[in-house]
């Protein structure tokens, strides 16, 4: 099995579809990109193209990506060739399915952000977890 672990931004909100599976039977499959920037080089960016399956562990968190969230995600990576359409060069673009997400900062409506943290809900004081973040 392959493992990998993939952080970055949602290009748009996921998308929700229903496929046809080999078995005869019907799932539902969410799609999104994933818009990744490496840290020491901003200009070097990539995308990766998500799948997530309803009976996944991610599935759960789906009303949560939203375009500009930042999540972290788990799952098996397969590259997907493809032949680009300025000067037919032969590219791979990454597909991931993903098995779970972490929440990072999520998009509320596009106008705030919001962290996704156990004390979202708690009687702890967010600023005050912040700040201990901050100085650990």
């Amino acid at each position: 099995m392959n493992k990998w672990i993939v952080s970055g931004n949602l290009a748009a909100d996921a998308q929700i579809k229903t496929v046809d599976l080999k078995s005869g039977e019907k799932a539902q499959v969410a799609t999104a990109t994933l818009y990744v920037q490496k840290p020491r080089d901003r200009e070097e960016s990539f995308t990766v193209s998500l799948s997530i399956w309803e009976k996944s562990y991610a599935w759960r968190k789906l009303q949560f990506l939203k375009k500009g969230s930042l999540i972290i995600c788990t799952g098996n990576v397969e590259p997907n060739p493809f032949i680009s359409s300025n000067g037919n060069v032969p590219r791979a673009g990454l597909q991931m399915t993903v098995l779970d997400i972490d929440l990072d900062i999520v998009r509320d409506d596009g106008t705030k952000d919001s962290r996704d943290d156990e004390t979202k809900d708690s009687s702890i004081d967010s600023a005050f977890v912040e700040g201990v973040m901050a100085t650990a």
